[in-house]
């Protein structure tokens, strides 16, 4: 048991903030025609625009107003950490000094600051100021 224990391998806390960086880029991939149908609505006319806000009070057709508001927060946790972890990574090139440590420590940075700008960007969404 303590073999296979041995063999184990945890990754790193870069090589999860990495991953979740192609993650957060399929995540706002995947919502574009979403993105693209909140710019319209936000943009075209004065009756599209209340459409567009009405869709966060009383949601889309059978889709709940929650729902919209959570798809709208995984935007916004994805494109903020996938902006982060970009700088990070363009950091990270153009100085091409990167230890371990500082490797840990800047994903450490990229994560609080993508989750704290979340979570006071949702709280803002969800009404809670």
């Amino acid at each position: 048991m303590k073999l296979i224990e041995a063999l184990q391998y945890r990754l790193p806390l870069a090589a999860k903030l990495s991953i979740l960086h192609r993650a957060s880029g399929l995540i706002m991939l995947g919502l574009l025609p979403f993105v693209i149908w909140l710019f319209d609505k936000s943009v075209s006319s004065e009756v599209s625009y209340d459409a567009f806000t009405s869709a966060f009070v009383a949601g889309i057709g059978f889709v709940p107003a929650v729902i919209v508001k959570l798809a709208v927060l995984g935007l916004i946790w994805s494109f903020l950490h996938h902006a982060f972890a970009g700088v990070r990574h363009l950091w990270m090139d153009a100085t091409h000094s990167v230890t371990k440590q500082q490797g840990h420590s800047s994903a450490v940075v990229v994560f609080a600051a993508s989750l704290v700008l979340t979570v006071l960007l949702g709280a803002k969404l969800f009404g809670l100021f």
